[in-house]
């Protein structure tokens, strides 16, 4: 007596699960087991297509959950010893992606498997670029503008991305008719299907040229090297990247790829950065700590400026000046000061005996 598949188990899902809890789960495994991935269980993989032929079709699935795998059209002990896609609809199961019959667009399910994004998913996009850009901690606080050459695909000038000789007319491509879309049929363990992806001879435009452009030979773009210019914020951190859209690489009949640059920041001499706040380490004479003093520091805008330091209570201390650290949107950071009571490394006969004096007054 032959026993009936769990189809719910063979897709992994729960009894109630819907109709995109199934979904998800085929494509899931579908990715795993198909064989142009790799996938060396072609019996598994014929096995969850089976399984999802039936739970994908509501009026299939109510049958199964009432009588089993042995309903009429199902693949149990009816149709025992036979091809597990004996009482398998194909071209239901092509339907139930939507496109149905010919037209059906295999990408949407097993894009990945075959090779890439699916060319019914909109105009294509060239590729992103992504450079390091090196800058001083300076530049990183107050912003820079920076030029970089870069060896990209551009639209070509010449025929300003039409491919086309100037003064010369596109015509209808004869290869897809002007659709820009080829159909491609491929043969599979489930069948012939049939996908869509862009027609390789006008690259998607649907028109071709008469008479090349001799610069980019009828491709309407070409690779060069262009000088790019890049704004680079204030009060940037180190690692962070900045987004150029459409600075990336172009492609004919569509949109150019973005630009990422990755900001590297040289670190200072003097100052590190907190935040929004300026760090720097000031060391300070045992005399000027116990006395107080004033003294001028240089700040990172070039001028100096000088800062009156209290008795210290401590030997190491924190002063804050307000608005003088990174800029950003809600105003500028402070600098903070760290105060570090320096002591002498020797000391003379009479400054001994001062200190001595000092010991004895309790200090």
């Amino acid at each position: 007596m032959a026993t009936t598949k769990d189809y719910y188990n063979v897709l992994g899902v729960d009894k109630k699960a819907t109709q995109d809890d199934i979904k998800k789960a085929f494509r899931k495994l579908a990715h795993k087991y198909h064989p142009d991935k790799g996938g060396t269980d072609e019996s598994k993989f014929k096995e969850i297509t089976e399984a999802y032929s039936i739970l994908s079709d509501e009026k299939k699935r109510r049958e199964y959950d009432a009588y089993g795998q042995s309903f009429p059209g199902g693949n149990g002990p009816a149709n025992a010893g036979g091809n597990p896609f004996a009482g398998f609809d194909f071209s239901q199961f092509q339907q139930g992606f939507g496109n149905g019959g010919a037209d059906f667009d295999f990408g949407d399910i097993f894009g990945d498997i075959f090779g890439g994004r699916s060319s019914s998913r909109g105009a294509p996009r060239g590729r992103d670029i992504s450079i390091d850009l090196e800058i001083s901690f300076k530049e990183a606080v107050f912003g820079t503008e920076r030029t970089v050459l870069l060896a990209k695909v551009s639209t070509c000038q010449h025929c300003k991305g039409s491919g086309a000789k100037p003064g010369t007319d596109l015509e209808t491509c004869t290869t897809c008719n002007g659709g820009g879309r080829v159909h491609e049929t491929r043969n599979s363990i489930l069948g012939q299907f049939t996908s869509v992806r862009l027609c390789p001879t006008c690259e998607g435009t649907g028109k071709i040229p008469k008479e090349k452009c001799p610069e980019c030979k009828g491709h309407g773009v070409r690779r060069k090297e262009e000088e790019i210019k890049i704004n680079v914020p204030s009060g940037i951190d180190n690692g962070e990247m900045i987004r150029m859209p459409q600075q990336g690489e172009a492609i004919k009949g569509g949109t150019s790829g973005d630009l990422y640059v990755k900001v590297h920041v040289k670190p200072h001499a003097v100052f590190r950065r907190d935040g929004a706040n300026l760090i720097m380490d000031l060391p300070v004479k045992l005399t000027d700590a116990l006395l107080g003093t004033t003294v001028p520091i240089e700040t990172l805008e070039g001028n100096t400026l000088d800062i009156k330091i209290p008795p210290m209570k401590r030997a190491e201390e924190l002063l804050r000046v307000s608005g003088k650290g990174i800029p950003g949107e809600g105003g500028r950071g402070d600098l903070i000061i760290r105060l570090e009571t320096a002591l002498p490394q020797k000391l003379s006969g009479s400054a001994r005996k001062i200190i001595e004096d000092l010991k004895g007054e309790g200090l």
